[in-house]
């Protein structure tokens, strides 16, 4: 096995991304009241603060937060609700977390006031598609991004998930996406890409993904997954999403061990030594091994 090959910086804002170090942790903050996992559990500031400090302290590189949900069948929120999630859980954190914050949208003007407010990357999962107004958003604040592939919507992306696009259709979409977003002026060197496990995706088709994410190490950008508690988890464990963790423990190392340079998780401390473990044992095993220094006890 060899290592992924060496990539230019991922840079969000001032922050310089420690790409080439380690395998980074996304901690997941969502401050709904509907994601498949965790809707509902943080419905105040000072509850999602407290998470979010929490998040820091067992070992993020980075925080998510969203506010529309992006499980299947979830129906869109409007832009005043959505700002009225977001915005003040980011005004209160920025400066009080040392970590960059990153924000779930797909509306430019949640994304504008999110980095007016603090946040440093924006994760989007229309890839720029969504509205026509955030690329420009995202050039002009030279935040991070980072774009996902979707089949259709959060409310339609499973209704026929057999026509999903295959491992190399993906690789082409978000090579066009990349393509795109550096034609609206957004520097390379602040764009990571998703396949986007689970989104529009059979289970079987989820699985072949894992599988295949070192197809996605020829775009030349961090490769980010997030396969926490996935139903394609539950459907191999036959469980409910809170009883997933040493499923997505096993997502996390067979990502890292594909050469993924950022994972988008749950349960934060657990899944740093998953993949610190997994890291360790690619990087080992992209050295020589002689047979010959091996001897019987």
């Amino acid at each position: 096995m060899t290592l992924p090959a060496k990539l230019m910086q991922w840079t969000a804002r001032e922050h310089v991304l420690p790409i080439q170090e380690r395998v980074l942790i996304m901690g997941v903050l969502n401050v709904t009241p509907d994601s498949f996992s965790d809707g509902g559990r943080y419905p105040g500031v000072d509850e999602a603060v407290a998470r979010a400090e929490a998040i820091e302290a067992d070992g993020a590189d980075l925080l998510d937060i969203g506010g529309e949900s992006s499980r299947p069948g979830a129906q869109p929120v409007s832009l005043e609700e959505e700002l009225a999630r977001v915005l003040p859980v980011v005004s209160a954190l920025a400066g009080r977390v040392r970590i960059p914050i990153s924000v779930d949208t797909t509306k430019a003007e949640v994304a504008r006031r999110a980095l007016d407010a603090g946040a440093a990357i924006i994760n989007d999962i229309s890839a720029l598609r969504g509205d026509p107004g955030m690329a420009d958003v995202v050039a002009r604040s030279r935040a991070g991004l980072i774009l996902m592939h979707m089949q259709g919507t959060p409310a339609t992306m499973q209704d026929h998930p057999a026509n999903a696009a295959t491992v190399e259709e993906i690789g082409d979409f978000l090579q066009a996406r990349v393509d795109a977003a550096v034609a609206a002026g957004i520097d390379r060197e602040r764009i990571a890409v998703d396949p986007g496990i689970g989104f529009g995706k059979t289970g079987e088709q989820s699985l072949a993904l894992m599988g295949g994410l070192a197809v996605f190490l020829a775009l030349g950008r961090p490769i980010v997954i997030g396969p926490s508690r996935k139903s394609f988890v539950g459907a191999v464990l036959e469980r409910p999403v809170h009883e997933r963790e040493w499923g997505t423990a096993a997502a996390v190392a067979a990502g890292v061990l594909r050469g993924v340079h950022v994972v988008r998780v749950h349960s934060v401390a657990q899944m740093r030594d998953v993949a610190r473990v997994a890291q360790a044992i690619r990087e080992a095993t992209a050295v020589p091994y002689g047979r010959a220094s091996i001897s019987a006890p």
